[in-house]
């Protein structure tokens, strides 16, 4: 595409609007308040933020999303060059010859007969990059602890399986959610509420590497049944709203037979 091997106007007029932010004086009150530990919290909204704008196909609000997310991250590169720790060139630099380094293949004379060998290699690419670097006391370090819970399950579980603790087959992972869901279930009958709580946790550990062990991302699964019950619950709104009521003044009944309703006639066939 015309035009794509570089903005650095573009770039250099961002990184002056984020610098004249942080210029006391003139510069943004609030901005200026901000730390590296405070600034993070927007990071993670301006990413997930910037996967709905993905998810929903609108290439306009993905441009203006990933605008968003750059910010964020020139602004915590601009408050660390600030505190003489690193600046943006650093981290320009630093990926560049990560990227180069984990792909020989491309770079190098390396070759590769697929994805899967890529992968592999990028493995063991990255674990010689840590032999300089201070011990990890556990294979599990690799795993941010800030990470979303369901996400950071399968990583975890991912840590350990390539360490070789691992189900032989699906069917062990299948017999373990089905031992939690029979944990919880006399939990419950045995009045420990407290007790529940934890099994409800160990239920979902289960079912992420269970999703993990199958090939698919949890995350993305519990996604699409997020949209897919907000879509026939928001069919029952509109159709109760059509006689002029809301969910609030309507019977479970009710609502469960327009939920099948939605189900059986406007979802025919679509899996999602």
């Amino acid at each position: 595409m015309k035009g794509q091997k570089g903005h650095p106007e573009k770039f250099q007029k961002l990184l002056d609007i984020i610098k004249r932010l942080r210029s006391p004086g003139d510069g943004c009150p609030w901005d200026l308040k901000q730390s590296s530990r405070n600034i993070g919290r927007y990071l993670i909204e301006e990413a997930y933020e910037a996967l709905d704008a993905l998810e929903s196909g609108s290439a306009e609000d993905l441009r203006e999303e990933l605008g968003d997310l750059l910010f964020q991250i020139l602004f915590l590169a601009r408050i660390e060059e600030e505190e003489g720790r690193f600046d943006i060139g650093g981290v320009l630099q630093g990926i560049a010859e990560k990227m180069i380094r984990r792909h020989p293949h491309v770079f190098g004379e390396t070759t590769v007969s697929g994805a899967d060998e890529v992968k592999a290699n990028w493995e063991k690419i990255k674990s010689r990059e840590k032999e300089g670097k201070a011990a990890e006391k556990s294979l599990l370090d690799s795993v941010p602890r800030s990470m979303p819970a369901l996400p950071r399950a399968q990583k975890l579980a991912s840590a350990a399986a390539r360490a070789g603790f691992d189900w032989e087959n699906i069917e062990g992972v299948l017999d373990k959610l089905e031992e939690e869901i029979r944990e919880f279930r006399k939990s419950l009958e045995e009045g420990k509420r407290g007790q529940a709580g934890a099994e409800i946790g160990d239920i979902l550990f289960a079912a992420a590497n269970l999703a993990r062990f199958y090939g698919i991302s949890a995350e993305q699964a519990l996604a699409g049944s997020n949209r897919k019950f907000e879509r026939r619950f928001r069919y029952i709104e509109e159709k109760l709203g059509e006689k002029g009521r809301t969910p609030g003044d309507s019977s479970l009944e009710e609502m469960d037979s327009l939920w099948n309703e939605y189900k059986e006639q406007i979802e025919k066939g679509d899996p999602s």
